[in-house]
Parts: C-alpha cells; sequence; structure tokens
C-alpha cells in the first residue's frame, strides 16, 4: 500500500503565496511522474502542473507564478504557489505514477489539501 499526504494548504488574499507538499509513504521501488491536480467547486478536476525526471509542465493560467518541483531521496513533490488569485483556489491533488514492482505502475492519488484564495 501506498499513500500520498498533501499539506500546506490553508486560507491566503490574493497575491500571496503558499507551498504545497506531498509526500509518498509505502513499499515501492519508484515513482514516476509526480503530478498536481486541482478541483474548484463545481468544475472538474484539472491537471495544474507535473514533472518528470526533471521536465515540468505547467497550465497556462499557472506559468510564472507555480513551481513543481521534487525530492527523489524523500519521495515528495512540491508545488510553490507565488501571485495567487481567486481562480485558484479550490482543492489541490497530488498523483503520481508508483512503480509497485519491476514491471508494475499503479497510479495513486492523496486526500487533497484545500486552497482559498480572498479577493
Amino acid at each position: 500500500q501506498v499513500l500520498l499526504v498533501e499539506s500546506g494548504g490553508g486560507l491566503v488574499q490574493a497575491g500571496g503565496s503558499l507551498r504545497l507538499s506531498c509526500a509518498a509513504s509505502g513499499s515501492f521501488l519508484r515513482i514516476n511522474d509526480m503530478r498536481w491536480y486541482r478541483q474548484a467547486p463545481g468544475l472538474q478536476r484539472e491537471l495544474v502542473a507535473s514533472i518528470t525526471n526533471e521536465i515540468t509542465y505547467y497550465i497556462d493560467s499557472v506559468t510564472g507564478r507555480f513551481t513543481i518541483s521534487r525530492d527523489n531521496v524523500k519521495n515528495a513533490v512540491y508545488l510553490q504557489m507565488h501571485s495567487l488569485k481567486f481562480e485558484d483556489t479550490g482543492t489541490y491533488y497530488c498523483n503520481a505514477d508508483v512503480a509497485v514492482s519491476t514491471y508494475q505502475f499503479v497510479e495513486y492519488w492523496g486526500q487533497g489539501t484545500q486552497v482559498t484564495v480572498s479577493s
């Protein structure tokens, strides 16, 4: 069993910053892609950023404001968020492709952490 546990969410004023963290624990060989998704009330969950080795991807609305990074020793992924906007409000989920055996990858999700940006 693999657990992804997020932390770092909270309430922040527009223009402020937050740093989300997600750490993986359990029995596995390695972690491949790691991602951050978010879901606002009434909307579909959307991919915000991903990181594969050192290659990163961001959706247009967060490019230049958010930075995704990872620590392979700690099996963790981070999302540094600056210049937060009201529309960044939502529940942020960590997602990872985890090698549970030599040839088997399983996708895991964290429980989510709430980010609320007040305008």
